[in-house]
């Protein structure tokens, strides 16, 4: 009698459990035949693992969305299974088995390893990643899909922001979005660029919403939203408020409060000021235009954050002073994944936060494959300046 193994034990020694695979598909596997999907169905549900004769894998299309999810899971954490596993409300054991399962139906590696830690991702691996990435994605659009032509005017709409924007500017747009959406489910969530970033990787979020920081957006649409520039604010009767017309060297007699920055780009402060030979003294930086102020009322320092999260009624304590001629202006933009699919009330969304941003105009970007193609098509676009809450 011919013999073949289910998770290395031998079919003989399975006993009643083996019979539950008829016969004849009990042969066909020990003739190497390939077996139909309803046969293979059978087999998998009882073992999940490879049968395998002397001849060879008897099904050849065992991958699974699961291994592809688990494979994604890795990367985004670091090659840490552990994490992966806590991600995926999995075990850390089972997710390490449908890696290795994964890497015996593709035939070669897809990380290396020392012991049972991952170290690094192979070239064959980075490849396979990029598209498991992909289809994960096209999955998620025919569920977005089918929710839409299902239901038109309900789902749910996910943006990650910085606490400006959250604050200051989309209060509004939500007011308006939610009475014409009733239906739609929002999601909120605030943190710095870097934050923001790390929940757009994991997918977190339907929209990105944040100024500047561009390289951490590389595989976003990135669309021009409106510009707005830095002021400063001191309690009234600061020196700073007698003065003339304000320098950097004159700001740098004191100490500042600032939002938490990134130290990249050309609007870096700290590199504006090394830029002219002057030390940045930051007392206090902060994520909340709301706490900058607060502190900045019990003389921590001089204020810097944008002109448009100052109040004139609810700030009029405070000394606004010009600052454009000293800080380069910031352009906000509203982001979504390349290639993903927005519904109806998405498009919807963007308008009211950018009128100049049609769907006609949004719907020709997204077949774009780079952001320079997109820059082409909106830079003659008039971007609004909102300096005023």
């Amino acid at each position: 009698m011919a013999t073949f193994r289910f998770r290395e034990i031998h079919y003989r020694s399975r006993g009643a459990c083996a019979k539950r695979i008829s016969t004849y598909v009990f042969m066909r596997i020990c003739d190497g035949a390939a077996l139909s999907l309803s046969e293979a169905g059978t087999v998998n549900n009882l073992y999940p693992r490879r049968a395998e004769t002397g001849r060879g894998r008897w099904h050849k299309g065992a991958m699974k969305l699961q291994q592809l999810r688990y494979l994604v899971a890795v990367h985004e954490n670091g090659l840490n299974i552990t994490a992966a596993a806590r991600q995926l409300h999995t075990s850390q054991p089972g997710v390490s088995r449908q890696l290795k399962m994964l890497e015996e139906e593709l035939g070669f590696q897809l990380f290396e390893r020392e012991g049972r830690a991952l170290t690094r991702t192979t070239a064959a691996g980075e490849e396979i990643i990029a598209r498991a990435t992909s289809i994960l994605r096209e999955m998620q659009n025919i569920r977005r899909t089918s929710a839409e032509l299902r239901k038109a005017d309900g789902g749910s709409l996910s943006i990650a922001t910085t606490h400006t924007q959250a604050r200051y500017v989309l209060p509004q747009v939500i007011r308006v979005f939610r009475t014409k959406y009733p239906k739609v489910r929002l999601h909120l969530h605030q943190g710095t660029s870097e934050q923001i970033a790390d929940m757009v990787a994991r997918d977190r979020v339907d929209f990105a919403i944040a100024t500047g920081s561009e390289e951490l957006f590389p595989h976003l649409v990135r669309l021009p939203v409106y510009r707005w520039h830095r002021a400063v604010v001191v309690p009234r009767g600061h020196a700073l408020d007698a003065t003339g017309k304000l320098t950097l060297k004159k700001l740098a007699e004191h100490p500042i409060v600032t939002y938490v920055f990134s130290f990249s780009g050309r609007s870096s402060l700290p590199a504006l000021f090394e830029t002219a030979g002057l030390t940045l003294d930051v007392a206090l930086t902060a994520r909340d235009s709301d706490i900058i102020k607060t502190y900045v009322r019990i003389g921590l320092g001089v204020g810097i954050l944008a002109r448009l999260a100052i109040d004139p009624v609810a700030d009029a304590d405070l000394a606004v002073i010009d600052a454009a001629h000293l800080f380069e202006g910031h352009t906000t933009w509203i982001g979504f994944r390349r290639g993903a699919l927005l519904r109806a009330y998405m498009y919807e969304f963007i308008e009211l936060l950018a009128p100049h941003l049609p769907r006609k105009l949004v719907r020709e970007t997204e077949k774009l494959e780079t952001q320079e193609e997109l820059d082409r098509i909106v830079g003659d676009l008039a971007i609004p300046l909102r300096d005023n809450p």
